[in-house]
């Protein structure tokens, strides 16, 4: 369990985060964010920052199975961690640069992630679905993103659990539950059929996020 100061220093980095951080179109990092970051992260913290810009202008414009393979790889680097441990709360949904900060995440830490950096390679939010499933072989819940080339195709998933990106019929260790984008809230069954069941604004952790990537974006 981590101690209580370094939760605290984790929790420390809210508020500062949200105020210089731009995932509109693009992935803008402040001077205030990268300087703070070095202070009291230190230099690999720093680099990771600087990567994930980078990884946005080398990717931004290549082909969409290029983007998801950079970007899954990417994130997949960074290690998993309970959110209990990580944050001393029972489930937080981290923004990407929390996540790339502290180097640690659960599963929604890594799909929320790559979701907002596809978007911000220009990657349409109707192609993309945040899936919650059941992962049978570990017997408990999980969170991946899925890619589709057309409305009822069969996606490919992005997984923190394997670097490879497969189709979902190739998943069979997956059982999907539901699925949202900033569009949408659908019911998902294992036959592939999906049911829109109201709006991603309806799951509240999907709406504070959303509150605090807002935030960021105002003077």
């Amino acid at each position: 369990m981590a101690s209580a100061t370094t939760i605290s220093r984790r929790r420390s980095l809210l508020l500062p985060l949200l105020l210089v951080v731009s995932l509109a179109g693009a992935i803008e990092l402040s001077d205030r964010l990268m300087d703070y970051v070095l202070r009291d992260f230190g230099p690999e913290a720093h680099q990771r920052l600087q990567d994930w810009q980078r990884l946005h202008q080398i990717a931004r414009n290549a082909p969409i199975d290029r983007q998801l393979r950079l970007v899954n790889s990417f994130f997949n680097r960074s290690r998993f961690i309970s959110d209990i441990k990580h944050w001393g709360q029972e489930d937080y949904w981290a923004t990407p640069v929390e996540l790339l900060t502290t180097n640690g995440g659960d599963c929604e830490d890594f799909s929320i992630a790559k979701y907002l950096t596809l978007r911000a390679m220009g990657v349409p939010d109707d192609e993309l679905r945040i899936i919650y499933v059941k992962a049978l072989e570990l017997n408990q819940a999980h969170m991946v993103l899925a890619w589709y080339a057309t409305p009822n195709a069969d996606p490919m998933i992005l997984d923190n659990l394997i670097n490879d990106i497969k189709p979902a019929s190739q998943r069979t260790d997956l059982e999907p539950v539901y699925s949202f984008n900033g569009e949408g809230l659908w019911l998902n069954r294992s036959s592939g059929d999906r049911s829109r069941i109201g709006d991603a604004q309806n799951l509240e952790r999907w709406r504070d996020l959303n509150e605090r990537l807002t935030e960021s974006l105002r003077p």
